[in-house]
């Protein structure tokens, strides 16, 4: 079986254009939906896609890999890529993370009042999703583990009435 441009092409620039506007979405911290876990999977259907692209495509990119301008574009990318890693900078995590981690970390006496319930409501709610509370003072990070947003998920549950 040969690999057809006229399935690869659609197929990476469709991953792309998905992968495009999520990113920006998550880009300014305002990922809609399913925006962050679609753009998570799909980057596999993207690098699949790519690599696949690149097969049908070797001789044109060995082509441009002879030309300089191709090499220095290529480089540019390799060290952007390189500079990403380099522990410099924030903490990468939007600026909402570290209020979320501590109120994952508060006991859920703490949680009950920022979601206007009792500690036993708080208690009843958790159990009911299947989670093995067995005192208020307890955290969602002790019972869901470190997971920002696992416990993001219950929080949204708890506040909602």
């Amino acid at each position: 079986m040969s690999i057809k441009r006229e399935w690869t092409t659609p197929i990476t620039a469709g991953a792309f254009l998905i992968l495009a506007v999520t990113g920006v979405f998550m880009f300014f911290h305002a990922a809609p939906g399913l925006a962050t876990e679609a753009h998570e999977w799909v980057s596999w259907i993207f690098l699949a896609a790519a690599a696949l692209h690149l097969a049908v495509n070797f001789s044109a990119f060995k082509t441009y890999l002879t030309q300089r301008k191709g090499q220095v574009l290529l480089g540019v990318f390799v060290l952007v890529l390189l500079i990403s890693f380099a522990p410099i900078g924030g903490s990468g995590e939007p600026p909402f993370v570290a209020p979320l981690r501590a109120l994952g970390k508060a006991p859920l006496t703490v949680v009950a009042q920022v979601a206007e319930s009792s500690p036993e409501q708080v208690i009843e709610r958790l159990k009911k999703e299947g989670l093995a509370v067995q005192s208020a003072q307890q955290s969602l990070s002790e019972l869901v583990g470190e997971d920002v947003r696992k416990q993001v998920r219950f929080l949204k549950m708890l506040m909602d009435k």
